[in-house]
C-alpha cells in the first residue's frame, strides 16, 4: 500500500540542457521546426477514418441485427469516443491542420460538437490545465485529484461512471444552459449537430433507437469510464511542480492500450506536457529525445496501465 506515487528524485536527474534540448525540455531551434511539423494529409485521413468506423459499426449492427452484436457495437463506441476526444484535443491545440481556419472548423463541426464538447470552452480550460497542473484553476483536477485512493473508492467512481451517474451530471447542465443567453450561442449549435446525427441515423437505418443506443448512451456511460482511467493514468497521484516528471506519468505503450484507451499517440503524455506544441504523430520521436537525454529514466516508466491503476488504488482504506 502507498500514500504517494511521486517518482523519487533519483529517478528525475537534472540533465538539461543538452545539445538538442533546452533547459525546459523543449527542442533546440534547429530541431524544433522539424518536430513541430503537422502532417495534414494523415490527419485528414484520421478524421475520415474515424467517421468511417462509426458508419461501419452502425451498418454492421443493422445488417447482422442481433442483440449480442448490438452489445458489441455499444462497447466498440467507447474507443470511438476516445478517438474523437484525442483528435478534438489536437484541434484545441491548433495542431490538427496547419491552416488554422480549417483546423477550427473541422475541430468544431466534425469532431467536438459530435462528441458533445464545446471546443471553445474546452480550449480555454485545457490551456489552464497546461499552465498549472493541480492548480486551483485546473479544470481536469476533478478527474485525477484524490489519488492514490483505496480500491473500493476507485471501484465506486468507475461504477458511477458506468451507470451514467457522472454522465447525467454533465448532460442535465448542458440542456439547462439553453436558458442562458450567453451559453445558448455555444449550446444550441452543439445540440443542433446532435439532432442532425439523430435524424441522419434514423433516416439511414429506419430505427429511431440507433442514435440513443450507439451514440448518446456510450457517451453517458462507457466513455466516462475510459476517460477517467486515462486521466488518472496521466496525472493521478502526482503533485504541482515545474518538473513535468512530477506532474505527469509515462506508461509503456502496447497495441491493446493504443487500440482501446490511448489511440492517436495519446499515450506519450509526458512528452506532450513537456512541449504542448508538438503534433501527436511526433510525440514518440520527442519522447525518444527525452530518453536519449536522460530526462526520462527507466524508473519513471510504468510497465502497463494495469500496474499504474493498481498503484493508484493501493492506499489504505479511509
Amino acid at each position: 500500500m502507498v500514500d504517494t506515487v511521486l517518482p523519487p528524485r533519483t529517478a528525475r536527474p537534472q540533465v538539461l540542457p543538452t545539445e538538442r534540448l533546452l533547459e525546459n525540455g523543449m527542442c533546440c531551434p534547429e530541431l524544433r521546426e522539424e518536430i513541430r511539423r503537422i502532417d495534414d494529409r494523415r490527419n485528414a485521413a484520421s478524421v475520415a477514418g474515424l467517421w468511417l468506423s462509426v458508419a461501419t459499426v452502425v451498418a454492421l449492427s443493422i445488417w447482422i441485427d442481433n442483440p449480442l452484436f448490438y452489445v458489441l457495437a455499444f462497447l466498440a463506441m467507447g474507443p470511438v469516443y476516445v478517438r474523437f476526444a484525442i483528435l478534438m484535443h489536437e484541434a484545441a491545440h491548433k495542431l490538427l491542420f496547419t491552416n488554422k481556419r480549417i483546423n477550427d472548423w473541422v475541430g468544431t463541426w466534425l469532431i467536438a460538437y459530435p462528441a458533445w464538447v464545446p471546443i471553445g470552452l474546452y480550449r480555454r480550460g485545457h490551456f489552464a490545465h497546461h499552465r498549472q497542473e493541480f492548480g486551483p484553476k485546473d479544470p481536469d483536477l476533478a478527474y485525477y485529484g484524490g489519488y492514490p485512493c483505496d480500491r473500493r473508492t476507485l471501484r465506486r467512481r468507475l461504477v458511477r461512471d458506468a451507470l451514467g451517474v457522472s454522465g447525467w451530471k454533465n448532460f442535465v447542465p448542458l440542456l439547462k444552459s439553453v436558458r442562458s443567453r450567453e451559453a445558448r450561442r455555444v449550446t444550441l449549435p452543439l445540440l443542433g449537430v446532435q439532432a442532425l446525427l439523430w435524424a441522419a441515423s434514423w433516416a439511414a437505418t429506419g430505427r429511431w433507437w440507433i442514435y440513443p443506443l450507439l451514440w448518446w448512451l456510450p457517451w453517458m456511460t462507457e466513455w466516462r469510464v475510459l476517460n477517467r482511467l486515462r486521466s488518472i493514468a496521466e496525472h493521478g497521484g502526482m503533485q504541482p511542480s515545474s518538473d513535468r516528471r512530477a506532474t505527469t506519468h509515462h506508461v509503456r505503450q502496447t497495441w491493446l492500450a493504443r487500440l482501446w484507451l490511448v489511440p492517436c499517440y495519446a499515450g506519450w503524455h509526458l512528452a506532450h506536457h513537456v512541449d504542448m506544441g508538438i503534433p501527436m504523430r511526433n510525440l514518440p520521436r520527442f519522447h525518444s529525445e527525452l530518453v536519449r537525454a536522460g530526462y526520462v529514466t527507466d524508473e519513471l516508466v510504468y510497465p502497463s496501465y494495469r500496474a499504474l491503476w493498481r498503484t493508484l488504488a493501493s492506499a489504505p482504506p479511509a
